[in-house]
């Protein structure tokens, strides 16, 4: 993991926000949303070639990191403080999507698919937590639709997803008298490029479009703007929240979908 450094601790300046999973589709337009909000921004992920091009874009600092792995979090929220002083908040966008019945799921995909997501949100809570224990702050994490209804082939990312949830409602309660805030997001389908394999198939987008109430799949604005607003401190008495951004999907029936 490393971290650029040289920017002085100024705790009147903007706020501070730490997005993990930069890089994707929806936490790179997260994090352009932010800055164009004034704030001082950390970009983490693995991909150091990618991270280093949204950090440039952004006069972001980078932090290279695997999300699962506990002392690399630890380092980087350790790092985050020395240097500015305080987090505000935190988003964790990193995640994974497998689709298949749990009969055809080896040990590996599942062990896979809940460290990427369930893991990586817990340890990210557990950090923040502790980074914002004295002067409070905002986590949001980012769960599924498939989480809130049934669909088939979506065992283990359901499970993974379902746990976030989880998490947050418990996070959110445990943290609430230090100020502390943690909120999630539920997205449907998604266009970004871990999506790929289903959207770019002409067939599959028609059939995943027509199962989304609002006639469209998401696309990363739509998700990063409700996370944007989470963050936001002006949604100071907003904790325990799970906001489904999924285009009606888990929640709607009409003819188009049923």
């Amino acid at each position: 993991m490393n971290m650029e450094s040289g920017h002085a601790n100024n705790q009147d300046a903007a706020p501070v926000c730490v997005v993990i999973g930069a890089t994707g589709g929806i936490g790179s337009e997260l994090c352009r949303r932010l800055v164009a909000k004034n704030t001082r921004l950390v970009v983490a992920g693995r991909d150091e070639g990618k991270l280093g091009v949204l950090a440039q874009e952004l006069q972001a600092f980078p932090v290279v990191l695997d999300a699962t792995c506990t002392e690399q979090i630890d380092q980087c929220f350790t790092q985050i403080m020395a240097e500015y002083g305080r987090i505000d908040g935190v988003a964790n966008c990193v995640g994974s999507l497998l689709l298949k019945p749990a009969h055809l799921t080896s040990d590996a995909e599942w062990a896979s698919t809940v460290t990427t997501n369930l893991t990586s949100a817990f340890v990210t809570v557990r950090a923040a937590a502790r980074a914002m224990m004295k002067s409070g702050g905002s986590i949001v994490l980012v769960s599924s639709a498939v989480a809130r209804f049934g669909l088939a082939n979506h065992e283990a990312i359901a499970a993974a997803k379902a746990g976030i949830l989880g998490l947050a409602l418990s996070a959110a309660a445990s943290y609430a008298s230090r100020g502390i805030r943690v909120n999630c997001v539920a997205p449907g389908l998604v266009r970004t490029p871990l999506t790929v394999r289903l959207t770019a198939s002409e067939a599959m987008l028609k059939g995943s479009t027509a199962m989304h109430p609002l006639g469209r799949i998401g696309e990363p604005s739509d998700v990063a703007s409700a996370i944007e607003w989470f963050l936001d401190p002006a949604q100071s008495w907003v904790t325990g929240q799970v906001l489904g951004v999924d285009g009606g999907l888990s929640t709607l029936r009409t003819r188009g979908n049923v």
